[in-house]
């Protein structure tokens, strides 16, 4: 059922969510096998794979990372790849971090410097590889390297030049760039699409694997959610339904809120699923968050933590995030904005709960930086825990996410419907309004 159900959500997974190369496009180099070797002075990265590729590394603190952007690999690594560490690297993680581009992150055990990085190609029945030497340095010579280039010997691939992938697209250096959404556009000379625009927000995605409570990690889980959800509403007739994501990639969290807040949106709904770390007890059901400045409980609190860190996870510079507006009517709309998220969760409480089964306390608060649109009523849904197996079992049954995407589209129906009602009644009253002037 695994492979039927969620086949749109597994391409160009990670180490969860292998892909046979026969379901890869021949356009993609193939990495086949990663390992570490060294010890905390000295560290080497080796990645093989069947063609030669340009790359760059970088550094990035807070915590101490590296950062590898690549070309679109298709990662054949085996299973488990990067969940351990050696040396001067605790773990790393790989994936698709943009249309084009693949990276690797690897998370530090404490300050380094990229001493090497190269690719060595194809020699003596060995395949070509990407080489990566760190060196254990300290704090003040870590500080002066964060995010410049590793260099390569002269005469090897330079790692430094910006590496272009299949069509030209060029990985981030440092962070991707604002994602863009296609949008359908009305035939020429039409009308423009009046209709409400509501924005799904499958979570995590591509080098960002989100929790993991067995063979399917949340990401893929989430995203065929997600596919349902949309299909459920645009089957209707009555919104413009827009993803932030549609496949395996990763999204930056503040692009995630600029693309509701580009297409106007009458509503942004994200999608996720939990899980209790090993050894704190036990949890089931559906939970609706929404935001505030202080978590409703140390859950919400722990939940938001966790799910704030996939920039982190993804290896983005957040120094270029832009700081809150201290204004009166920001502050003004952000209020109402907030008491509109809070009505749409109770109303889509009351419906999911009909459908499926919710959380002891379906209703939480915590402050998720996805959900920081002051223009636009967010939520974020946590499905169930991929921690506990009967959620596990309905986040990967066809049947179970139809039923709930049934229940979550009857709460926009209702939510939507008043708000346009609202809306029309304030414009019709506007011309009136305007004659009783003196």
């Amino acid at each position: 059922m695994l492979c039927t159900t969620l086949a749109p959500a597994l391409a160009q997974s990670g180490p969860a969510g292998q892909v046979p190369p026969a379901a890869v496009g021949p356009a993609f180099p193939i990495a086949t096998d990663a390992r570490l070797a060294g010890d905390s002075r000295q560290t080497r990265f080796v990645l093989d794979l069947d063609r030669t590729v340009p790359f760059r590394a970088f550094l990035l603190g807070d915590p101490y990372r590296v950062v590898v952007d690549l070309p679109q690999v298709s990662f054949h690594l085996p299973t488990g790849a990067g969940s351990g560490g050696r040396g001067l690297v605790k773990a790393f993680r790989y994936g698709l971090v943009m249309p084009g581009g693949s990276r690797i992150v690897f998370d530090l055990t404490g300050p380094a410097r990229i001493a090497n990085s190269t690719v060595l190609d194809a020699a003596n029945g060995q395949p070509t590889r990407m080489v990566l030497e760190l060196e254990e340095v300290d704090e003040a010579t870590f500080a002066r390297s964060i995010g410049t280039d590793g260099r390569t010997p002269s005469g090897q691939a330079d790692s430094t030049a910006s590496p272009a992938a299949p069509g030209g697209v060029v990985p981030p250096a440092v962070r991707p760039p604002p994602t863009t959404v296609a949008v359908a556009v009305p035939p020429s000379g039409g009308a423009p699409d009046s209709r409400p625009v509501v924005v799904i927000d499958p979570g995590h995605g591509g080098i960002d694997y989100g929790t993991q409570g067995g063979e399917v990690p949340e990401k893929n889980l989430v995203l065929a959610f997600g596919q349902a959800l949309r299909d459920r509403l645009e089957r209707s007739g009555k919104y413009r339904v827009v993803m932030t994501r549609d496949d395996d990639t990763f999204i930056p969290l503040g692009d995630r809120v600029r693309i509701a807040q580009k297409q106007s949106a009458a509503l942004f709904v994200s999608i996720h699923a939990d899980a209790l770390p090993r050894g704190e007890g036990t949890a089931q059901g559906a939970t609706i968050y929404t935001l505030a400045d202080k978590a409703s409980d140390v859950e919400a609190e722990r939940l938001a933590e966790a799910e704030n860190r996939a920039d982190q996870i993804g290896g983005v510079n957040l120094t270029e995030e832009p700081a809150d507006v201290a204004d009166i009517l920001f502050d003004l709309a952000r209020r109402e904005t907030r008491t509109f998220s809070n009505r749409f969760a109770r109303l889509l409480m009351n419906d999911m709960k009909t459908a499926v089964h919710m959380h002891k306390r379906p209703l939480k608060s915590a402050g998720f930086r996805v959900l920081k649109a002051p223009d636009v009523p967010s939520v974020l849904v946590e499905l169930g825990y991929v921690s506990n197996k009967g959620d596990m079992g309905n986040l990967v049954s066809e049947a179970w996410r139809s039923r709930t995407a049934d229940a979550m589209a009857r709460s926009i129906d209702v939510f939507l419907a008043k708000r346009v009602a609202n809306a029309g009644a304030e414009r019709a009253d506007k011309p009136a309004a305007a004659r009783a002037k003196p």
